[in-house]
Order: C-alpha cells, then structure tokens, then sequence
C-alpha cells in the first residue's frame, strides 16, 4: 500500500477558540494586513524558564532542550516539514517544506521521503539525501528531549539516488509524519560544517538550509541572525534580521514591547496580563487553540506511588474544576485525557473517570498511614498558580506537600535521575503521537514517564502505527480509560499560551493560529514581516 502524504487520512478535531480570550488581537489587528513587506528586523522575546533557555546549544543532536526551541531551530534549520494552519487554526496538517514528498510502502512498515532538487545548505553544500540519512542516524537517540523514538529495523536509515531517504520499520509507523516538526529529525545539518567546526563550536555556531543564518549565540541570552542568502525560497525570508532574546517572563516581555525594545513575545501566560495586553491597541494578541491539557504525573515506579490507593488518593484529593473556574474564570477548558479541544483525537470526559471526593481521598490516606508528595513544575505563572492550588486541595485531604519550581534544564535533569513522585506538567500534543504527545508522559521507554505498563505500550504502539484514522481514535479512547482505571495520572486544564506582537509585525503563528505542536505554536519566521 502507498500513500501519498497529501492522501494521508487525518482526522481534524474541531479547533476551538478558548472561551473569553479572544480570537486574538486587539483592537490593532482589525484593520487587513496588506502585501508582506521584505526588509527590517525584528527582537523576538522568549520566556528563559522554557523557550528563552538553551544552556547546550543549538546542535540539534546534542542540545537537551530542543523541544522548547522551536522558534530558533526553524529559523536556523527550517524543516523538512512544517504545520500549517488556516489564520484560524482550522485545517491544521503537517506538510512538505525541505521535502517534496512522503509516500507510504508495506502498510505503513516503510517511508520514503523525498528532498527537493537544488537545496544547498548556508554554507553553499548540498542538503541531499545523503547529508539527510546523516542526519537522522545521528539524531536517533541523542540527547535531545526531542529525539526521534522510531521502531528502526536493522539498517532502517538508507538512501535511494541523491534526493530519497528510506526509513524502515520494525512495525507500520504512520505517525512517523505528524511527529517530524517536533524531532530534531527535522532539523538538517550541514555534515560539512559540523565536522570543520566539531560539535563544541557547532552547537554555538550551527549551519543549516534555514532562513536565517548565525551571527552571533550567547547561550540562553541572545541569538542574533541575518537572512540567508542561499534560502531556497524566492523572495524569502522577508526580514533582514531576527534577533531572539531571554527574559525574565510575561511581564518584562510585556514592558519591553511597550517600550520598543522588541517587537514579538512567544508563550504568554499570565492570565490577567492576557486580558490587559488584549485591550491594548498597539499589540496583536494571538491565543493559540490548546492542545496539552496539564498533567499531575505520579511515578508509579518507586515511592508512595507505586500503590494504587495513593494514586487514587490524589485523583480524589484533586479538583481541576474549581481551578480552573476559580483561578481562570473558566478561560481554559478541563480534560480528563491526554488532548486539548486544539488537537487530533480529543475526548473531553473518561467514563470511570475519579472525580473529586474529598472524603475517599482522606479514607485512602488513612489506609496508607498518611501521604507525603513533593510535587514540581515548571517556573510559569498558570503552573505556578495551579501547583499552589493543588498544594491546597490536597492538604485539606490531608495529604503533606512540599513543591519545587524549576527551569527546563533542571527538570529534564530530576526526570531522567528517576528521583522524582509528581510533577505538574503538560500532556498533549496537536498529534497524541508527537511532540509531547502521550507516549513521552506514559510509555515505558520514555525518561520522562511515571509509568511501566507493557498494556498501555501496548495500546500506544497500535494507535501510532495504523494509518486508519477511525482505529486511531478508538484505541486513544482505550488508552485513555486504561490510564483512568489504573489512576496513573489525573489531567487538568487544557491551557494554551499567546503569542504577542507589536503593530506591524504578521506572520503565520504569531498573528494567525497554529495548534501547538509541542507547547508553542510552530511559527513560520520566513513568512513574518513587519511593515516598513
């Protein structure tokens, strides 16, 4: 069976705008855009708690926070794919962008990928087939959060003429395409250039086929690039410059905007910070639809949570709907399962699914002798204010808690030590199967996972390998359930951040919607342009 990746079936949930934050803009955003505009500069902010940090680089194969930088590796690398969207975030699929083309053979068990004629990486060598094969045998189990996880067979990775690369798989794999803009696979770099600078200076300095090219790269504080020359868009990109920027979350970024000091923000979410920057008529406010609802992950591998009664404990001790009422003023939709309203295969409620029951959470503790949790998140506002919630709720069950904050890089570190019993953290992904989609959370191979299960990997594997989308949607209804009965990790609110940008400044997934692929949304830097 051969598919094209234009025929590839693709279930679309509906992509809902979140109730009362808008569509995305003030009142700056409604008047029409006009023709793009090549020339300028743009300073883009990135929140250093998540995107604004990466203390290893941006070598794709060796930087351990790849996941978050999104925006700087598609800058610099481009894509071999890319998720496009309508401006409403509707219509949403994964399309060709460094590749021509994706075709299916042996039910899915092998995919062909072919690159476009005449690609030349910055530095003036070919991006092939070859320097691609490359690419991806380097990048498969490397040290990047996002590395791809594909059931390789023996000599899975190889070439068929200059422009075709052939992935073959132990099992059919169909999911392999949505998860490419969320992999480092996707991100190709130059052979030649690594090897002249060797991976020390590489992951400062790093040359890929993307729009933009490295000037400058002060880990985790500024990112400086210029257009590529070479880019194999006519036209593109439209900016002269792009420039990213650490700061120190929401409300300096909001301040820096105001000031002139910079012209986007990725990742907004301070919810009453939200509601001020929609007000405001120099802003273009975009909420992003949402696809990873919040996660309490509970390790079921060593500690209090190996006993069922204590997971079942916190789903009883929990109330995500008095949070998200009280603490967002509904703004954010509640799931019981693994997908926000923004992405493929969402179902809003688990039948079985634990509610909240004070009096049971309090029973089971009493069984268990008591409860000590240190619970952890991630250093943003909605976390924080959850975590602080949930701290709340469980103590009046009776539950002991102790919270830690964290940057990207220190979480990453307590995860794979396994030293770690609940952390609040996103759960989803545009595809369940990508990104931070279910797999990374709950499978046995993931280090970032509570959960060994051989069931549950069992159900996973199936729904990413059918190319049939009806069965994908019922074994992620299965998948779901299973993780209810077994109480392995209540979910939350289904948050999604916003993109801010100053008046002038457009671009696909910065003033139009993107479902998020991973958290942000994959914005499109060759096509944002500002007016001159």
């Amino acid at each position: 069976m051969r598919r094209r990746l234009q025929h590839v079936s693709l279930v679309l949930a509906g992509l809902l705008v979140l109730a009362g934050c808008g569509g995305g803009a003030g009142p700056a955003a409604s008047a029409p855009a006009g023709p793009p505009q090549r020339g300028g500069e743009v300073t883009a902010l990135e929140d250093q708690g998540f995107a604004g940090g990466w203390p290893t680089g941006l070598d794709p194969a060796t930087s351990t926070t790849g996941g978050a930088n999104v925006a700087q590796l598609g800058a610099i690398f481009g894509g071999l794919f890319v998720l496009r969207a309508d401006d409403d975030g509707g219509n949403a699929k994964v399309v060709p962008n460094q590749a021509e083309s994706a075709e299916f053979a042996d039910d899915g068990k092998t995919l062909r990928i072919t690159i476009r004629d005449g690609i030349t990486f910055s530095d003036g060598t070919p991006f092939d087939a070859a320097a691609v094969a490359f690419n991806f045998t380097r990048d498969v189990g490397s040290t990047c959060t996002c590395a791809p996880r594909w059931p390789l067979a023996q000599n899975g990775i190889t070439t068929e003429g200059a422009r075709t690369v052939v992935l073959r798989f132990t099992r059919p794999y169909a999911s392999v395409l949505n998860s490419f803009p969320v992999t480092n696979a996707n991100w190709i770099v130059s052979p030649t250039a690594l090897n002249a600078a060797g991976p020390d200076a590489f992951k400062v300095k790093p040359v890929g086929a993307g729009p933009f090219v490295v000037v400058s790269n002060q880990l985790s504080s500024s990112l400086v690039l210029e257009r590529n020359p070479r880019y194999f868009k006519p036209g593109l990109p439209y900016l002269d410059k792009l420039t990213f920027t650490s700061i120190g979350g929401d409300q300096p970024a909001y301040q820096a905007l105001l000031a002139g000091q910079a012209q986007t923000y990725e990742g907004l979410n301070t919810t009453p910070l939200l509601q001020q920057a929609q007000t405001n008529d120099r802003l273009t406010v975009t909420v992003q639809p949402a696809t990873s609802p919040y996660v309490i992950q509970l390790n079921t591998k060593a500690g209090p949570f190996a006993d069922e009664r204590a997971r079942q404990a916190i789903y009883y001790a929990t109330d995500f709907d008095a949070i998200a009422k009280g603490l967002f003023k509904g703004l954010y939709p509640v799931s019981q399962s693994f997908t926000g309203p923004g992405g493929l295969f969402h179902e809003q409620t688990v039948p079985g699914y634990r509610t909240y029951d004070p009096a049971k959470a309090k029973q089971l503790v009493s069984e268990l002798g008591g409860l000590t949790v240190n619970l952890g998140t991630l250093r943003t506002y909605v976390a924080q204010q959850v975590m602080t919630a949930l701290q709340t709720q469980w103590q009046e069950a009776g539950i002991t808690v102790k919270t830690d904050i964290y940057e990207l890089s220190n979480l990453v570190q307590s995860f794979n030590s396994g030293q770690w019993q609940a952390m609040l953290q996103t759960a989803g992904a545009w595809d369940p199967a990508s990104g931070v989609g279910v797999a990374f959370r709950f499978a046995s191979t993931s280090p970032f996972s509570g959960v060994a299960d051989p069931q549950l990997d069992g159900l996973l594997d199936q729904a990413a390998a059918t190319l049939d989308a009806e069965e994908r949607a019922a074994l992620y209804r299965q998948a779901g359930a299973y993780i209810s009965e077994k109480s392995y990790a209540p979910f939350g609110l289904a948050f999604a951040p916003a993109n801010l940008a100053v008046r002038g400044v457009h671009g696909p997934g910065l003033t139009t919607k993107i479902p998020p692929i991973v958290v942000n949304a994959g914005i499109l830097w060759d096509e944002v342009w500002r007016t001159q």
